[in-house]
C-alpha cells in the first residue's frame, strides 16, 4: 500500500522522466507493438480523412440497343429493344478546384457514352469535356463546378521499393471510397495493360508495382503515400497473381496538367510509336544497341511524316539516350510541346541515323 502510494505521489511531484533516470522501466515488446500499431492506424485514418472529400466515382450512362427473339410475331422474328445504361465504372481524383479530375483514358474510352462525376458527397455533375491521352491511358474530365476539394500531387520521381502505399477507389464499381494499403513492390515495370475483348491494348511503361489491392472499378484512382499525396494513378492488375497491381507515375500526369494550364486546350504531343524496350542484356545477347524497338509507326502520327520504320531502334532523342539508366522515349516526349522539333537517333542495319521529327498532337 505504502509503495503504490509513494508511485502514485511521486508521479504527480516529479514525474516519470526523473524516476525512469534512477529506476528505470522496462518496456515490454507487446507495448512496442501496440504503440507502433496506433500509430500506422492513426495515419491511415489521417491520410483518408484528408483525401476521401477529392476522390470521386466516374459513371456511365448509355442507352444499348439488342435484338431478341418475338415469338409472337412470325413475320418479324426480331425485334429491338432499347435499354438505358447506368452504372459505376471507375475512380477520379480532383486536381482543380475548377473542376479538373484525372482518371484513366480506358475508364472513358467510349465515344457514344455520357459521363458523370459523383463526389464524396454524392453529388453529381455531367462531364463536359474530356481530353484522352494518346500514348499513356490517362484521361483529364471537366465538370462545371467551382471550390472544389483537391488531393496533393506529390513526386514519383524519388520513390522507393518499400515505402507505404494507399489506395481509394470505387472497387468493383458498387463500394465507393474502399480503402486498401499496402507498399511499393516494385518500379519501372513495362507492361502491356487492357484486353484485345474489350478493344483496347496499350503498352505502359516506367509503371509502378503494388500490393495494395486494386479491383476493378479502382481504375483513375489515385495511389497515395504516407503523407497522403498522390504519386499514382490506378491503371491495371496482373491476371492470375494475388496483390499485383499497377499505378502510372504522378508526374506524367503533372506534365499532362501542365500543358493544358499553358496553352487552354487539351493537347498533348505525340510521336506516334508503338515500341518495346531493348534492355541491356538482350542488347549484349543479340550484339544490338540499347533503346526503344519501333514495333509500329501509327498512321498520320508525327513519325510517320518522317523516315522512321518498324524494326528501328531509337538509341537516343535531343541528346538524351534511351536505356535501362536512363528515360524512356514516352517520358521524353511528354517534356515536349506540341510543335516542338526533335533530333531521334536510331540504330538501322547497323547504321546509326538522325532524324529530324516536328511534333504534332493526337489525332
Amino acid at each position: 500500500m505504502i509503495t503504490a502510494l509513494g508511485g502514485a505521489v511521486s508521479d504527480r511531484l516529479v514525474g516519470y522522466p526523473l524516476l525512469d533516470s534512477w529506476w528505470p522501466r522496462k518496456i515490454t515488446p507487446t507495448t512496442s507493438i501496440t504503440n507502433k500499431i496506433v500509430q500506422e492506424e492513426s495515419m491511415v485514418i489521417d491520410i483518408v480523412e484528408k483525401t476521401s472529400p477529392a476522390v470521386v466515382t466516374i459513371g456511365i450512362s448509355k442507352l444499348e440497343r439488342s435484338l431478341t427473339l418475338n415469338p409472337f410475331d412470325p413475320f418479324s422474328f426480331f425485334e429491338s429493344q432499347e435499354q438505358q445504361i447506368e452504372q459505376d465504372i471507375g475512380t477520379g481524383f480532383i486536381v482543380d478546384p475548377n473542376g479538373l479530375i484525372i482518371t484513366n483514358k480506358h475508364v472513358v474510352s467510349d465515344l457514344d457514352a455520357q459521363y458523370r462525376v459523383i463526389t464524396a458527397d454524392n453529388e453529381a455533375y455531367e462531364v463536359q469535356n474530356i481530353y484522352r491521352d494518346p500514348s499513356n491511358d490517362l484521361a483529364i474530365l471537366k465538370i462545371d463546378s467551382q471550390k472544389l476539394p483537391t488531393v496533393e500531387l506529390g513526386n514519383s520521381d524519388h520513390l522507393r521499393v518499400g515505402q507505404f502505399a494507399l489506395i481509394i477507389g470505387t472497387a468493383l464499381g458498387e463500394f465507393r471510397h474502399t480503402v486498401t494499403t499496402g507498399v511499393i513492390s516494385g518500379l519501372g515495370r513495362g507492361l502491356i495493360a487492357g484486353s484485345p475483348f474489350a478493344g483496347y491494348v496499350e503498352q505502359l511503361d516506367n509503371v509502378i508495382q503494388t500490393d495494395a489491392a486494386i479491383n476493378p472499378g479502382n481504375s483513375g484512382g489515385p495511389l497515395l503515400n504516407s503523407s497522403g499525396q498522390v504519386i499514382g494513378i490506378n491503371v491495371a492488375v496482373a491476371q492470375g497473381a494475388q496483390n499485383i497491381g499497377f499505378a502510372i507515375p504522378i508526374n506524367i500526369a503533372k506534365n499532362m496538367l501542365d500543358n493544358f494550364y499553358q496553352t487552354g486546350e487539351f493537347i498533348r504531343p505525340f510521336l506516334g510509336i508503338r515500341y518495346s524496350n531493348v534492355t541491356k542484356e538482350t542488347a549484349i545477347l543479340n550484339e544490338i544497341p540499347e533503346g526503344a524497338y519501333v514495333v509500329e509507326v501509327v498512321a498520320g502520327s508525327s513519325a510517320a511524316n518522317t523516315d522512321i520504320q518498324a524494326g528501328d531502334i531509337i538509341t537516343e532523342i535531343d541528346g538524351q539516350k534511351i536505356n535501362e539508366e536512363g528515360e524512356s522515349v514516352a517520358e521524353i516526349i511528354n517534356q515536349k510541346k506540341v510543335g516542338d522539333t526533335i533530333t531521334v537517333k536510331v540504330w538501322r542495319n547497323k547504321e546509326t541515323k538522325e532524324i529530324t521529327v516536328r511534333l504534332k498532337s493526337y489525332q
